[in-house]
C-alpha cells in the first residue's frame, strides 16, 4: 500500500514539473495604480498557492490555541477527578422493629 501511495505521490509531482516547465513564458499581474509585475506564470502562480497556504494557515492558529487550552483544562479536571477519593455512602439501614 505504500508503494502505491509513493507512486501516486511521484506521479503528481512529475505531472506538475511537466506543467512548470510547460508554462515559462512570461505574463504580466496588473496592481491598482498602475503597479505591472512580469514574472513566468509558474512563479505568479506558485507566489498565489504560497499566499493562499500562509494565509490558511494563520486562520487555523486561533482555533488550534483554542483547543490546545481546552484540552489542557480537560486534563487537569481529569487529574483531580482521579486524585479525589470515592467516597461511597452506604444506604441506611432499615429500621429494626
Amino acid at each position: 500500500m505504500k508503494f502505491i501511495v509513493w507512486l501516486i505521490r511521484v506521479l503528481v509531482f512529475v505531472l506538475l514539473l511537466v506543467l512548470a516547465l510547460a508554462n515559462t513564458q512570461t505574463a504580466e499581474l496588473r496592481f491598482l495604480a498602475g503597479y505591472v509585475w512580469q514574472a513566468p506564470l509558474i512563479l505568479i502562480g506558485l507566489a498565489f498557492f504560497g499566499v493562499g497556504l500562509l494565509a490558511g494557515l494563520v486562520s487555523a492558529v486561533t482555533p488550534m490555541l483554542r483547543l490546545r487550552m481546552e484540552n489542557g483544562r480537560l486534563k487537569r479536571e481529569l487529574r483531580v477527578a482521579r486524585e479525589t477519593p470515592v467516597v461511597r455512602e452506604e444506604p441506611p439501614m432499615p429500621p429494626l422493629i
